[in-house]
């Protein structure tokens, strides 16, 4: 049924490209093209943004090449992308970090998301991990919640940064789960998961990619997923919300333009973006990361912006969280 489903996302997001003059497909891209990685590498969206340029080099027919502008928890390259030549040349990878939950953690940003870009398609949904140092002892979300609650001012958060979705999740998941934490906000994702390897700090929850090659590695020790209580992710992981009921609080990631690229050149990028999604290498890629293909058109992404936006805003309320 998924594969159905995906399929006919596939040709909803290739349907158009089809009505686009013959000879503007004919004649891009001639050049390489640029995809802003608004994160550092090692992060979820390093990781699966150059997975997602290697295939659509080749999708594409013309070079993609991935350059990171990290900093202010994606914004800094948000901005990058929406101040770049409009010419289909530039794209960026948005994230629920860059476009939703950073945005509404500062009292001043330079960008509307919903007015300064053009967007493509969403790419995939991505579960948040609770990842701990393997020597702390815990072998359970419950056991885990139980240490937190033990050990008041004494239990160190780590974060990809203020404003972050491992920032927001993890305040959520501490709210929920009854036990506070002290945040140590770092300068991206692998910089934050870092942290919890090392044992600087002692617990993060963050965007699948970010943390399943460590896991694997068996230098972190990943206790359960966010996608929700019936969700099974991630070899069967365990939910958080089997522990804490009713926790959700998962990531995407979304590619999306300058304002105002030609319709041909979006229209092309689509078509080349949904056959990279079908080639079985990059389905494998985004499977081991815990990334879950999800393809959309360009109306239907901003509505699950918009949706996002006001549900990250409750989010914040509810855990009291100001912009600052």
């Amino acid at each position: 049924m998924f594969a159905l489903r995906l399929c006919v996302l596939i040709a909803a997001v290739a349907a158009p490209a089809l009505a686009a003059p013959a000879h503007a497909q004919a004649d891009y891209p001639s050049r390489p093209v640029r995809l802003i990685l608004p994160n550092a590498p090692g992060s979820s969206i390093d990781t699966v943004g150059r997975a997602l340029a290697a295939h659509l080099s080749t999708t594409l027919g013309q070079s993609v090449f991935a350059e990171n502008r990290a900093g202010a928890a994606g914004l800094l390259g948000m901005e990058a992308g929406r101040t770049a030549a409009a010419d289909g040349y530039t794209f960026i990878v948005a994230s629920s970090s860059s476009m939703t939950a950073a945005p509404l953690m500062k009292k001043a940003v330079p960008f509307d998301v919903l007015k300064d870009f053009d967007f493509v398609s969403p790419v995939a949904l991505l579960p948040n991990v609770l990842a701990v140092n393997p020597a702390l002892g815990v072998g359970s979300v419950r056991e885990f919640v139980a240490w937190a609650r033990a050990n008041p001012g004494r239990v160190n958060m780590a974060s990809a940064g203020v404003g972050s979705v491992s920032h927001l999740a993890g305040v959520n998941f501490g709210v929920a789960a009854g036990f506070d934490a002290l945040h140590v906000p770092h300068t991206g994702g692998a910089q934050s998961v870092a942290s919890v390897v090392s044992g600087q700090t002692h617990w993060t929850l963050t965007p699948a990619p970010a943390a399943m090659g460590l896991v694997k590695a068996g230098r972190l020790k990943a206790l359960g997923h966010s996608m929700g209580r019936d969700a099974r992710v991630l070899e069967g992981m365990p939910s958080l919300a089997e522990t804490v009921p009713g926790f959700a609080f998962n990531g995407w990631i979304g590619i999306v333009a300058p304002r105002g690229v030609p319709a041909a050149a979006l229209d092309k990028l689509r078509t080349a973006l949904a056959a990279a999604m079908r080639v079985p290498a990059l389905e494998a890629t985004l499977a081991a990361n815990g990334a879950i293909p999800h393809l959309s058109s360009p109306a239907e992404f901003r509505a699950f912006l918009v949706r996002d936006i006001e549900e990250t805003r409750r989010t914040m309320k509810a855990a009291a969280i100001e912009p600052e």
